[in-house]
């Protein structure tokens, strides 16, 4: 589909990040590719065109360009859907504003990543491994940069794009190279109405895929919204098993990642006996957890992006070098301070705070001594039940330390499940000490050897501004709990 920018009046509602990088690349665009008019909505931001959804005009507006942060259901998408206006993502709308490739007659292509959990670590491996093999790789979507920033640059190779439930859910047109659903859980049903309008949403990453849909063929949910989706002709469906794969598929043999989708005979008996080696447990084995193990994720990870990277043609030896060259983002696991607590081992703190729901948090918890684990939970839940995930570690977990606005319903579930666990119950309200305390509650029940874990679950913005600000914020106490008992010791 052809679209005439400059024939258009496009309304951008709401101005964060990628609303503010669209109204900045509109602006920028040469004579005859802008758009007719550009105006803006944003209920806070200053100098918004309109701050009222009811004073906005819309008999000249052509398109709304969404703001993932605002959901379907916010007036300003009712009234343009009751007059028959389109709603666009910002991905949409970089869709339609590509440009060739220096030398070349085509865009550059994109491969696209989402799930539940795994998409940056995922989408953060694909850099590093088409970086050995591409000179320019842009990051982009729901991590780094917003696409409108980067799409008219035609030096860009190949585009990597982390795409959100929210940003695929007013997306019509794009059509990957390759396309990757990681997994599917329960999350985010605040925003969407319930489980299964956002496992659609997901599902659409797969339509108009013209190479491979990359898929888990365990998760049934995956696997239906494969099925069901309207690919490009001749676009294959490749597995990503942690066992032996099977043709057309990626998986592990014995410490081997192993592919069999890409690896140069599509037909005949040789298509059942050949593989390529793309990666090896020695390529991850600075990624071991706590327990020092390559957790299973990991692994699911780095099959993910390998055969993402064979779909453009990397080489199994580049794409070991960019598995050993990652280096995972913070905020995921990351062990920050370790603290002496009278003799023995030290209390070691994590930081987790990328765990924004009970399927990443659950991740977490399977690589600590969970008797030996203090755990800090809650925020924001979106909607979800964190009932399944309590009902199974918390009989295990030494105590535990519940935060948040939803902490209500967390601590409930906490005594129906494991009523005898010590548990520190931190009032929300003064927002400013609220991981003070929670930092503090838990280094006062930790002894020698322990492990406090933050966790949450749960989204941050009820008291933070982001899961990164909350992860700073835990960092920062635990330093500082560290650096007092420290002090005290000298003192004696």
């Amino acid at each position: 589909m052809t679209v005439h920018l400059d024939t258009m009046s496009l309304l951008v509602a709401g101005l964060g990040v990628s609303g503010a990088a669209v109204v900045d690349t509109l602006d920028s665009l040469p004579s005859g590719r802008r758009p007719h008019q550009v105006v803006t909505f944003d209920e806070r931001a200053p100098g918004a065109t309109y701050s009222d959804v009811e004073a906005i005009d819309f008999t000249d507006v052509s398109v709304v360009v969404a703001s993932p942060g605002l959901p379907p259901h916010h007036p300003v998408f009712v009234a343009a859907r009751d007059q028959n206006i389109p709603v666009w993502s910002e991905i949409e709308l970089a869709w339609h504003l590509r440009v060739p490739q220096a030398g070349s007659q085509t865009p550059a292509p994109w491969l696209g990543v989402t799930g539940t959990n795994g998409k940056t670590t995922t989408v953060e491996m694909l850099t590093a491994i088409l970086s050995q093999a591409f000179s320019r790789v842009a990051t982009v979507g729901n991590v780094g940069q917003p696409i409108i920033e980067l799409v008219q640059d035609p030096s860009i190779d190949v585009f990597v794009l982390e795409l959100s439930s929210f940003q695929l859910h007013h997306t019509y047109s794009m059509e990957l190279h390759a396309s990757a659903l990681l997994n599917i859980a329960s999350d985010h049903l605040d925003w969407h109405g319930g489980f299964e309008q956002y496992a659609h949403d997901k599902g659409k990453i797969f339509h108009r895929t013209h190479v491979a849909c990359f898929y888990d063929p365990r998760d049934r949910v995956a696997t239906s919204l494969l099925e069901q989706a309207d690919v490009s002709e001749g676009a294959r469906a490749v597995g990503v098993r942690m066992v032996t794969p099977g043709p057309s598929e990626l998986g592990v043999i014995d410490d081997v990642l192993c592919d069999r989708a890409f690896a140069g005979v599509t037909s005949g008996i040789a298509r059942y006996r050949q593989a390529d080696e793309v990666g090896n447990y020695n390529d991850l084995a600075h990624l071991a957890g706590p327990d020092g193990r390559i957790a299973p994720h990991t692994i699911s990870n780095a099959l993910f992006a390998a055969g993402l990277a064979r779909s453009v043609g990397v080489s199994p030896r580049d794409i070991q070098a960019g598995l050993r060259v990652f280096r995972p983002g913070r905020h995921r696991v990351q062990r920050v301070v370790d603290g002496k607590r009278g003799e023995g081992a030290p209390v070691v703190f994590y930081d987790d705070s990328k765990a924004t729901n009970a399927h990443a948090a659950q991740a977490s918890l399977r690589g600590l001594p969970l008797e030996r684990t203090i755990w800090i939970v809650g925020g924001l839940t979106k909607g979800a039940s964190l009932d399944e995930l309590i009902a199974e570690f918390a009989p295990k977990v030494k105590a535990v330390v519940v935060i948040g606005e939803d902490r209500v319903g967390i601590v409930e579930a906490f005594r129906r499940h494991a009523p005898r666990i010590p548990l520190a119950d931190i009032d929300h309200s003064d927002t400013g000490t609220v991981m003070q305390r929670a930092v503090e509650s838990a280094w006062n029940m930790s002894e020698p050897g322990d492990a406090i874990l933050l966790a949450p679950a749960c989204a941050s913005m009820d008291q933070f501004r982001s899961y990164a600000d909350r992860g700073e914020a835990f960092e920062r106490e635990a330093h500082r709990v560290v650096k007092a008992v420290g002090e005290t010791n000298k003192g004696e």
